[in-house]
C-alpha cells in the first residue's frame, strides 16, 4: 500500500501557504532544493499533478486533497501535543472559520462568547458569502463554516442551523420618489425600475424576491454594491435603493420608522448550516455546540439535527 510520507505532505502544505518554494524553504529551515524534491517525490508516488507552478503558488484539485489532509493532520497534531502537555504554557489553539458577513453582524460572534474560556481557543474568521463559504472548507483553508449547502464537504459533518430571514425594505423617502402610488398601486407596477442595494456582484437576494412578484427581468439599471452587512443596511436606511434586509437588523428600523415593509408577507428565507471537519477535536466539538444553541436561539425557523 503506497503511503503519503508525511515529511512530503507537510512540505506541500508550506509551499501553498508560503506562496513559493523560496518562502517554504525559509519557514521549514530547509533549502529550496530540499523542498523541491519532496514536492516532486510526492507527485511521484500520488502519480498527480499536486502544484501549478504560478506565483502564488496554486494547489490542483488532487493538490487540495493532500492539503486537506496535511492541515487535518495538523490540527489533529496539535490537539494530541495539548492532551499530552507538550504545547507552551498557556499557547491556545487556533480554529479558522468562515462565515457569512451577515451572520457575522448578527448572531454569530455572541455565540463564540459561549464557549469555555477554559478551552483557550482564538479564533480565525473568514468572511464569505454563504453559497462560498464551502469552497473554502474544500481548499482547506478553514475548519469549519456556516454555509447554504447542506451537501457535506468530503470529509465534513453537516447540521441544520435554521433559516436567516430577510426582509424587503426602503426608507421613508425612498418610497416617496421611487414608489409613487404604493401601496395603493401594486409593488410590481412601481419597483421594477427603482434603484437597488446589493452586498456583491453574487448577492441574488433582490432578483430573487422581483421574481417571486413575476417580474422575471429581475431588478433595475440602477444598482449599489455594498460589500459589508452593516453597511448595506445603512445604504438602503439612507434610500440608496432598496434591498432585502436581515430581520434582525430590520426590526429596530421598521420599529422607529426608519424603514418600511414593502412586503411583509414576502420574507426570503435562506437555509444555514454548519459543517466541519470530521474531527476528534474538543475546541471544535464546543464551537459547534455553542454555534447550533445559538443558531436555535436567533434562526428558529428551520429544524435542527
Amino acid at each position: 500500500m503506497t503511503e503519503l510520507p508525511l515529511d512530503q505532505v507537510r512540505t506541500l502544505l508550506a509551499v501553498v501557504d508560503e506562496g513559493t518554494f523560496d518562502a517554504a524553504a525559509q519557514a521549514l529551515h530547509v533549502t529550496p532544493s530540499a523542498v523541491s524534491q519532496r514536492v516532486k517525490a510526492l507527485e511521484q508516488r500520488t502519480g498527480r499533478v499536486l502544484l501549478t507552478r504560478t506565483k502564488p503558488v496554486r494547489p490542483t484539485e488532487s493538490g487540495e486533497v493532500v492539503v486537506r489532509f496535511a492541515r487535518r493532520l495538523a490540527r489533529l497534531e496539535r490537539d494530541a501535543r495539548a492532551e499530552l502537555g507538550m504545547t507552551s504554557a498557556g499557547e491556545p489553539t487556533r480554529l479558522s472559520i468562515a462565515v457569512n458577513s451577515d451572520s457575522l453582524a448578527t448572531w454569530f460572534l455572541p455565540a463564540l462568547t459561549r464557549v469555555p474560556e477554559e478551552l483557550r481557543i482564538t479564533y480565525e474568521l473568514r468572511r464569505a458569502d454563504q453559497d462560498h463559504t464551502a469552497a473554502l472548507l474544500r481548499e482547506g483553508q478553514v475548519m469549519a463554516a456556516v454555509t447554504s449547502s447542506p451537501d457535506p464537504v468530503t470529509g465534513c459533518s453537516v447540521r441544520s442551523l435554521g433559516r436567516m430571514r430577510y426582509l424587503a425594505v426602503a426608507s421613508p423617502a425612498f418610497v416617496a420618489r421611487w414608489l409613487s402610488g404604493w401601496p395603493e398601486v401594486p409593488l410590481r407596477e412601481v419597483i421594477a425600475d427603482a434603484p437597488v442595494v446589493g452586498f456583491d456582484r453574487h448577492d441574488d437576494l433582490q432578483d430573487r424576491f422581483l421574481r417571486g412578484l413575476r417580474l422575471a427581468d429581475g431588478a433595475g439599471a440602477t444598482r449599489h454594491f455594498v460589500p459589508t452587512s452593516e453597511g448595506f443596511v445603512d445604504a438602503v436606511a439612507a434610500g440608496m435603493g432598496w434591498g432585502m434586509v436581515p430581520e434582525q437588523q430590520a426590526e429596530p428600523l421598521l420599529r422607529s420608522g426608519g424603514l418600511l415593509h414593502l412586503a411583509a408577507d414576502r420574507p426570503a428565507d435562506v437555509p444555514l448550516y454548519w459543517q466541519q471537519w470530521k474531527l476528534e477535536s474538543p475546541a471544535l466539538a464546543a464551537v459547534a455546540t455553542a454555534v447550533v444553541a445559538a443558531s436555535e436561539r436567533s434562526l428558529g425557523l428551520g429544524s435542527h439535527t
